[in-house]
């Protein structure tokens, strides 16, 4: 499995985050070019090398106007409101998916100034959020998650800072009140470093992308990108990331049950597999005194353990729940849609492990050997689903 791990020890924020994905790309620079495709009013965007208390790694400069990118804390811009950069965002040209995960990332930062301010999310006004630069890193970000297809993306506790900001809205307490909703259910420490580590555009960026936090898991680094920030502390002021492939850890849970009907059966395994269980089945055992029954078992993340054992408590009449810790290896899995002689056709590719494999989505498989008069195995071999070119 691809996985990135982002290790925020000195905070997050937008521009670190872009810099630090973006040494990680094989081609840097034709990224950038989409960025600059969007033709952001004004706005120039580079990757350049940069050091910070002697650890080199690069900064991600944004100019507006032909002005260096600066502290939206002590320059706040006119405020935007989430419609406003909504409709910047849709006219920048990017692909579907990475528009829609940059407009989700402003919809979170949307949520958490409404919750803070107590007014509709309509009617808040974005300052350092909505300016352009801030604009230009979200959008860059979402980008890169994209082409470097990491299959998960892991970050560890995030460092905060300590003591006071200012910003457009006064002189307020670090975390600033936003990041701190933000990072609401994320691991936050602070204390030892004072000034703000971490941006609301860091923190949104954190939430929107990261599937969990902690330490480091266990995986074998491919490439190390460091990105870093402008302001200067007492330790090199950067945030790395680390592109890797990983063994997945995964959680197996099993009940006994004899005194459940086939149709009960099948719910709980429904409702565990659409709260995100990585499978669910069951199989026939012999129960004491001779009785039939059913082993169900259900496959998780480690980090959706609690879960699954509620739905299964929930779901099923079973009074105890075994587990064991487990490693499984995946192949690396997408999905594309085909132009084929018979019409487009959703497939999943699976790869990895010098192992190559396409297979088709079965239902539009069927509707195409329908429109023929085919068989399935006809349509298939008339495909050559698999083969190599």
């Amino acid at each position: 499995m691809k996985l990135l791990y982002l290790d925020c020890s000195m905070g997050a924020a937008g521009d670190m985050l872009a810099a630090a994905l973006l040494a990680l790309h094989p081609a840097p620079e034709a990224a950038l070019e989409k960025i600059r495709a969007m033709a952001l009013p004004g706005v120039k965007v580079a990757l350049l090398p940069m050091k910070s208390r002697g650890l080199a790694g690069w900064h991600f400069a944004v100019t507006v106007d032909g002005e260096d990118e600066e502290d939206g804390r002590s320059h706040p811009h006119h405020g935007r409101h989430l419609g406003d950069v909504e409709q910047i965002i849709r006219a920048g040209g990017l692909d579907g998916a990475v528009c829609e995960d940059a407009l989700g990332v402003y919809r979170l930062l949307a949520e958490a100034e409404s919750a803070v301010h107590g007014e509709p999310m309509g009617h808040i006004h974005f300052h350092e959020v909505g300016s352009l630069d801030a604009i230009a890193d979200i959008c860059t970000v979402s980008l890169l998650v994209h082409e470097l297809g990491a299959e998960r993306i892991l970050a560890s506790p995030v460092h905060v800072g300590s003591g006071t900001v200012r910003c457009a809205h006064g002189l307020l307490p670090v975390p600033a009140p936003a990041t701190a909703r933000l990072l609401t259910g994320v691991p936050i420490y602070g204390g030892e470093i004072e000034g703000e580590l971490c941006t609301p555009t860091g923190a949104a960026l954190l939430k929107y992308f990261c599937r969990s936090f902690g330490p480091l898991p266990p995986m074998t680094a491919e490439a190390v990108g460091c990105g870093i920030g402008r302001k200067e502390f007492a330790r090199p002021n950067c945030l790395r990331a680390i592109l890797g492939e990983s063994a997945e850890q995964a959680v197996e849970l099993r009940c006994n049950v004899d005194d459940m009907t086939g149709e009960s059966v099948g719910h709980a395994l429904t409702a565990l597999m659409a709260a995100g269980a990585l499978d669910a089945w069951w199989q026939p055992i012999g129960m004491k005194k001779s009785r039939p029954g059913l082993l169900l078992c259900v496959l998780c993340r480690p980090e959706d353990r609690g879960r699954m054992l509620e739905l299964l408590f929930r779901h099923t009449t079973t009074i105890g729940v075994r587990e064991t810790l487990c490693s499984r290896t995946v192949l690396r899995r997408r999905g594309e849609t085909v132009e084929t002689d018979f019409g487009p056709l959703r497939v999943k590719i699976s790869e990895g492990c010098g192992v190559r494999r396409v297979k088709a989505e079965h239902d539009d498989l069927a509707e195409l050997a329908e429109k023929t008069g085919l068989t399935l195995p006809e349509l298939e071999r008339a495909l050559r689903l698999g083969e190599e070119d």
